[in-house]
Order: structure tokens, then sequence, then C-alpha cells
């Protein structure tokens, strides 16, 4: 029998149902991943009658008394929303780290050189552990906190990650002492990325296959219902993610941007995205949806492919290595989800090859930003489709940049010494070895400023 669906006080409410429309509603503290009719992804559905009857001039004043305040939780960017985000989770049971509210940063220099006039990236690395995996987590870790206080048995948070998402799970369990588990791929997260869930004394296993194999194990791992699925075919983690939207929109002062770019792994994200500005187009507190673009390294680019055929076909690939790591995912969970959002938002895919995603971080880190090589994808992807003239040069442009680029500094390095097999390295600088005698540094400094200029 299904668990009875929660209202709030204020009557609202949120429940898991199928993405296909099956019938079935199911709590959102009930244990389900898939629809027990069809076997698809389930998603978060809110009851938009009742969001509807507070105007919208009333959701954006809330939204915006709250932002940044210190009023717990109301001051996380995630739980500034939420009534549209988990509204039955008690405040008490809330596992937050103040995640959220990113910088927009105004790559105007980036812009300049693209012949671009409004470019932008959305720096979700600026968080709590690095990534915008945080903006999930805190709603799935919270629920875990709500279920156990309820007298679920889950004995632990399980997720097969390539590096981002056990971060994440990690810090937040880590903060609401819940026991985690993470699977991760041997040989393929950065040792930056794999200390964080060490380091949080989370129980971590390094297996000898990929993340789709990961993801195998996970499934099964968590089939028994004590040990529970954080990865983003749980569509706990989706409500979390699609604050970016809504934070983009309040940095823009509540207008919307003409295009936004994505890297696409699992597809989680630009599934979120695409349902965070539906779901205030509906509400009225915007009134156009933008343009989403999903970004794929071409060596793990099933959707690209779809794409090709207008998404009439779709086949899981073997994902072959890529410096862009986190994406080198060839069978993605969220595939259907995604093409939905990329068909509502009149979406592109475009990949970018290995030499394509290395420079193209390269370019924008000599213009202040310090991009992780999922942030290359994107901005690679970019250039190419405003080259092609599918992006118009003074359309405002965000550039979703996932990860802190710190998480990379390997990647970083031996791009700057040259040593990425297929890539020729077009922004190549390293530090100058120098005697502590004051005339060779001053004629070096003279050197390399006239170089420069």
């Amino acid at each position: 029998m299904n668990e009875a669906i929660k209202k709030t006080d204020d009557g609202f409410s949120a429940w898991f149902q199928c993405m296909n429309g099956c019938t079935g509603r199911y709590s959102l503290t009930e244990i389900i991943y898939k629809c027990s009719e069809c076997d698809s992804l389930l998603e978060v559905v809110h009851d938009m009658d009742a969001l509807k009857a507070r105007p919208a001039s009333a959701w954006t004043n809330l939204f915006q008394e709250r932002y940044r305040k210190n009023d717990w939780p109301y001051g996380s960017s995630v739980w500034g929303k939420k009534e549209l985000v988990c509204p039955t989770v008690d405040n008490k049971n809330i596992v937050s780290t103040y995640e959220g509210a990113s910088n927009l940063f105004w790559a105007d220099r980036l812009g300049k050189e693209l012949g671009m006039t409004d470019l932008w990236v959305k720096q979700c690395g600026m968080s709590h552990t690095g990534s915008f995996k945080d903006l999930g987590m805190t709603v799935l870790v919270s629920m875990v906190k709500q279920m156990r206080s309820e007298g679920k048995d889950i004995k632990a948070v399980a997720c097969a990650s390539t590096g981002d998402t056990s971060a994440a799970l990690a810090a937040y369990c880590a903060v609401a002492d819940i026991p985690a588990i993470v699977f991760l791929p041997k040989g393929k997260v950065s040792l930056t990325q794999l200390i964080q869930p060490i380091a949080h004394g989370v129980l971590t296993l390094s297996l000898d296959t990929d993340f789709d194999g990961c993801m195998k194990i996970v499934q099964e791992i968590s089939k028994k219902n004590d040990i529970y699925l954080a990865n983003s075919m749980n569509s706990l983690r989706i409500e979390g993610q699609k604050t970016i939207s809504f934070e983009l929109v309040q940095q823009f002062d509540w207008e919307v941007p003409d295009v936004v770019i994505v890297p696409g792994g699992n597809l989680g994200n630009v599934s979120a995205i695409g349902k965070g500005f539906k779901m205030w187009y509906d509400l009225g507190i915007i009134n156009k949806l933008p343009r989403l673009v999903c970004a794929q390294a071409e060596r793990a680019n099933p959707l690209a492919r779809s794409f090709k055929t207008h998404f009439e076909t779709f086949e899981p690939m073997k994902a072959q290595t890529t410096q862009a790591s986190a994406i080198q995912i060839g069978n993605p969970v969220s595939i259907q989800k995604a093409i939905r959002a990329l068909k509502e938002f009149d979406g592109v895919v475009e990949d970018a090859t290995e030499d394509e995603l290395s420079n193209a971080v390269g370019r924008a880190n000599r213009t202040g930003l310090l991009c992780c090589p999922h942030t290359g994808v994107a901005l690679a992807a970019l250039e190419k489709l405003v080259k092609r003239g599918v992006i118009k040069k003074n359309e405002r442009v965000v550039v979703i940049s996932t990860a802190n680029g710190l998480k990379f500094t390997d990647f970083l390095a031996n791009y700057h010494a040259e040593k990425i097999a297929d890539v020729k390295t077009q922004f190549p600088f390293t530090e100058i070895d120098l005697p502590p005698d004051i005339d060779i540094i001053r004629k070096t400094i003279s050197e390399k400023i006239e170089q420069r200029h």
C-alpha cells in the first residue's frame, strides 16, 4: 500500500510520479526509484494548483526576502525555495551547508574574444564540496534524515560516482551523521576528488570498472531498501539541482537568459535546469523560456548522436577515456528526461573533442576563470555554435560551470606541460626558474612583458 502523501499547513504537497504519466503516486518518504507500472524513472510532481494560489509577485517577494539571510534554513538558496523544492520535510531534519547562490561570473573578456556581448559563467563549483552536486544532495540527505526520524530502517546511503557525487554525499552524510557508501571506478577519479569521501570517513569502494559498471552494482546493492540510492535516478536530487534555474533568474533581476549551456553526462542536470525554468514559467514568475544546450565530450556522446537523428533513436555506447571524466558516461540514466527537456526548450546538443575542450579551458583561464574540463566541454560547444550562427553573438548566454577547477589540477598541469594525448596546447604557460639576481630578473620581466604586447 502506498504511503499517505503529506501536505503542509499552507496546503503545499509533492509526490513521486512516473515521468510517463502512469497513475500511481508515491510519498517522497517511500523508498522507490522507478514506476511500479512501467519501470520508467519517477519524478517529483508538485501540487501546482496550490502553488498558483499565491500570486507570482508574492513568490518573488518571499524569495527575495529570504535570499542569503540567516533564518534557518531559508538562507540556503535551495531551501529559500522550500515550497517549490521539498515542502513537507521538517526543518529540523534539513541537512544544509548554506548551498547555492554561487557566483555568476560576467565573462566579458572571454565573450569579446568569441565576438559575444553578453556571456556569463554560473560557477556552481563555488560550493561546499566544489560542485553543483551539493544542490541535489542537500534535498536527498534531508529526506533520508526525515525517513530515519519516522522509523525507516535505512542503514546507509550509497552512490556510484565519477567523483563529485561521492564528495557531496560524503559531506552531507557526515553533517547528518548518516553512514554513506561510495562506489568509484578505479583509476578514473582525480586524487582531489578521491580524497573528499576518504576525509569524511565514508566507506569508499574503488572498483575495477567504469562508471556504468559502478552504477549497475549500486542499483543491485540498493534493492533491499536498507541502503538508499543517491544517484540522480533518484529524482529528489533533481529537485535541488533545478534551483540553478531559480538562481539565474534571481541573479539577473528576474530576467531570463536567452541560452543556457550545460555539460551532460548522466543527464540529470540538463533535465533539472529545464524543470526549474518550466516551473517558474508555469507559476507566472517568468514569461519566457531560454534555449537549452547540452554539451558532451565526443568520447562519451550518446545524446549528441541521438540528436543527429532528431532523437528518433538512442543507443548506449561504451564511453571512452576523456579528460572530462565526470561525464564519461555511455548509458545515462536520465536520457528520457533530458530528451523531453531539450524538445521543450528548442534544445541543441553539441560535442567537443579532447583538443577542443582542453583549449577551451586554456583560453578561458587566461581571462580569469579557473575551469574544470567539463566546463571546457560547454565552452567548446559554445564556441562552435557561435561560429555556426546557432547562438547569436548578442544573445545573453550562460555557461554552467559544474565543478571547481582546483579539483582537476593534474589536468591543468598536464595541459600546460603539453602532455595530454591528442591535444595541441594553444595556451601553454609555466613558471620560470631564475637565480636571485636582480638584473636577470629585471631583464626577464621586461622581455616577457614585451612579448605579451
